[in-house]
This record gives structure tokens, C-alpha cells and sequence, in this order.
């Protein structure tokens, strides 16, 4: 969700309409200011009470639910990841398989990268703070580092950036909420569960 006062809750609605996908674990991360996240292992209900979602306060959000693809369970393999760096904070989620994530590990390790999870997820984080220029050519230069399948978010403090891969092999739509706050989500039912009308397709790319 990005433009709207109620993002946290609304993309709670839309991960409750995505269970169907994952029941592994749930994360939201919002943004006020900086960056705040919250998640956690079990069902959206279960990781979110009411409470916990008043305290998301902002103007737009990135959720996750999560089932094993790789890496296995664990708290620290549960989206959205959060990384603190000096240029901001940046936010990541992401569906899909990456079939080279193993080789890109091994050379991320070998100039000093440490990984704090088993997922594929993170590479994508250490490949752009190891690229170089402004952020959209830093973003697309490590997108084409990553082989076959995958949609990412990828949500800066300025901005907040869609990608798939380049056969289009995972979905990513886009949304508009009548406020005019736009939605993005990997099934339009999460469209529907908070009123938010389809756009288009992410092209791939």
C-alpha cells in the first residue's frame, strides 16, 4: 500500500485474503519517518493483534506470508527484511525461487558479505549496496544478476520500487484504492478484500 493513512491495516486485510498461499509466517513494514517493521511465525492472525496494528502508524506499508521455498523456517527467515544502511533504510519482499542463489551467496561471502538468513531474499539487498550509481540502475543491474522466477518490492524512504523477472513467470499486479493510494499484491483477491480496483500487470522486465 502506498498513500494511504491506514496502510498497515489495510495491508493486514490484504495479507488475511493471501493466507491461502502461506501459513508459515507474516510482516508488515511501515513507513513513518523511518522504517518500522513487525512479524513474526504463524498465521496473519495470530503474528497481528489490533493493537499491534495501531502501533504500525504510517502512510505505506509492504506485508508478507511466508511458506519454505528455501532457506527453511525460523524468525529470521520471515519477511518483509529490513536493512539499515548509512544512505536509509530499505525494505524488501519477495516471492519466488532463485535457482542461482547459492553462487551469488558464495561470491557476495567472498567480498565480505555476511548473510543473517538462509533465504534468497536477502541477496538481493547485498547485491545493490555492492552495485554502483543511482538507485534504479544499482536495482536493475542486480535484478539481471538473479536467474528465472521472482517479483520483488523494494521500498526505500523515498519510494517504493515493483520488479519481475524478466519471463513474467511470477504474478505482480497494481491496484488503485478510491483515495487514489496505490496497491500492489501478488493476487488480486487482496484488491477486492479492501476495495481496491485492478490497474495492470507489473510488465516483466
Amino acid at each position: 500500500i502506498y498513500g494511504d493513512p491506514n496502510a498497515a491495516r489495510l495491508t493486514y486485510y490484504g495479507l488475511h485474503a493471501l493466507q491461502h498461499r502461506a501459513q508459515e509466517a507474516a510482516g508488515i513494514c511501515v513507513k513513518r519517518h523511518h522504517l518500522h517493521i513487525h512479524k513474526g511465525e504463524g498465521l496473519v492472525t495470530e503474528v497481528f493483534s489490533a493493537d499491534k496494528i495501531d502501533e504500525l502508524a504510517g502512510d505505506a506499508a509492504i506485508g508478507h506470508v511466508r511458506y519454505s521455498t528455501a532457506g527453511g523456517g525460523g524468525i529470521l527467515n520471515v519477511q518483509p527484511f529490513l536493512f539499515k544502511t548509512l544512505d536509509g533504510d530499505m525494505g524488501i519482499c519477495h516471492n519466488g525461487n532463485l535457482v542461482n542463489a547459492n553462487v551469488l551467496k558464495r561470491k557476495l561471502e567472498d567480498q565480505g558479505s555476511i548473510f543473517n538468513s538462509q533465504s534468497d531474499t536477502e541477496v538481493l539487498g547485498h547485491l545493490i549496496k555492492r552495485n554502483y550509481g543511482h538507485f534504479i540502475d544499482r536495482l536493475c543491474a542486480s535484478l539481471r544478476e538473479l536467474d528465472v522466477a521472482f517479483a520483488f518490492l523494494v521500498w526505500l524512504e523515498s519510494g517504493l520500487y515493483a520488479a519481475r523477472d524478466k519471463y513474467g513467470l511470477r504474478p505482480l499486479s497494481i491496484g488503485q484504492l478510491p483515495s487514489g493510494a496505490y496497491v500492489l499484491a501478488s493476487e488480486t483477491c487482496a484488491f477486492d478484500i479492501i476495495g481496491a480496483k485492478f490497474v495492470r500487470d507489473v510488465l516483466p522486465g
